[in-house]
């Protein structure tokens, strides 16, 4: 379903990817991992379609997706359908006056039909169906998160990309989530810096470096008992513990924001 060869990207001369390759099956649940910085949400930007590599080339289903390609109309549709990203915050999302509205949005743009059913049906999974006439802005952080999540599996996507969906959650919204996206059964690739969540979120994790290089490609196991991998990424720390008037240092791995 992916395919990247070494793909490059830089803003105003700062590289932000490096020589990244790696490609996805479908149904593959994937997790990259990767402190902030480390060019995360701008490979899921990559894959969405939204800017373009600088160097290198990406595949989707076989076909390289550029600027020219995407201002093809019916491949354009075809793949704002089947390829959505949920952004970190909602608030970058929402703008319709109302949930339904706001879940309605693509279906309606993209000429979809039954498109009430779909969102009464998409708002029920997530959980959000009892606020479908009040506007989506007076709602918490993790309703909001649901919101945008409706709006996006209304279209029935198959690659869902996701940036850090849990960073402005509590521990209930948390774990809804992960338990959702676990027996979703489309394919994903989830950000996050969080360790504990790696192995929730997918069967496989790629992990960026600071240096935006990818340094790891495997299971989630092998990368926590490979203490150089982990430092090298960034993804655990070492700080000082008193206890009973003694002191040591020892590595905790990066939990939440």
């Amino acid at each position: 379903m992916i395919e990247l060869e070494r793909v490059g990207y830089a803003y105003g001369g700062r590289t932000v990817l490096d020589e990244l390759s790696f490609s996805m099956a479908p149904g593959e649940k994937t997790v990259l991992l990767g402190v902030n910085g480390s060019g995360k949400s701008t490979l899921l930007k990559i894959l969405n379609g939204l800017i373009f590599p600088c160097r290198g080339r990406w595949r989707y289903k076989g076909r390289e997706i550029t600027a020219r390609l995407l201002k093809d109309r019916d491949f354009s549709r075809t793949f704002r359908r089947q390829v959505v990203l949920l952004f970190q915050s909602p608030e970058a999302m929402i703008f319709n006056p109302t949930v339904f509205d706001e879940i309605a949005f693509g279906p309606r743009q993209l000429g979809l039909e039954d498109v009430d059913d779909r969102v009464r049906h998409w708002a029920g999974r997530v959980g959000v169906d009892a606020f479908l006439d009040r506007p989506p802005f007076d709602l918490s952080g993790g309703e909001k998160q649901k919101v945008c999540l409706a709006a996006l599996l209304v279209l029935e996507p198959e690659l869902l990309l996701l940036d850090e969906p849990t960073a402005n959650l509590d521990p209930r919204s948390t774990g809804w989530l992960v338990d959702f996206l676990q027996d979703l059964p489309v394919t994903t690739l989830v950000t996050t810096h969080n360790l504990s969540l790696g192995a929730e979120l997918g069967e496989r994790t790629l992990v960026l470096s600071e240096e935006h290089r990818l340094i790891y490609d495997g299971r989630i196991d092998d990368l926590l008992g490979d203490r150089e991998k982990l430092i090298e990424a960034n993804l655990v720390h070492r700080h000082r513990h008193r206890h009973d008037g003694t002191e040591h240092r020892h590595y905790h791995v990066h939990q939440w924001k």
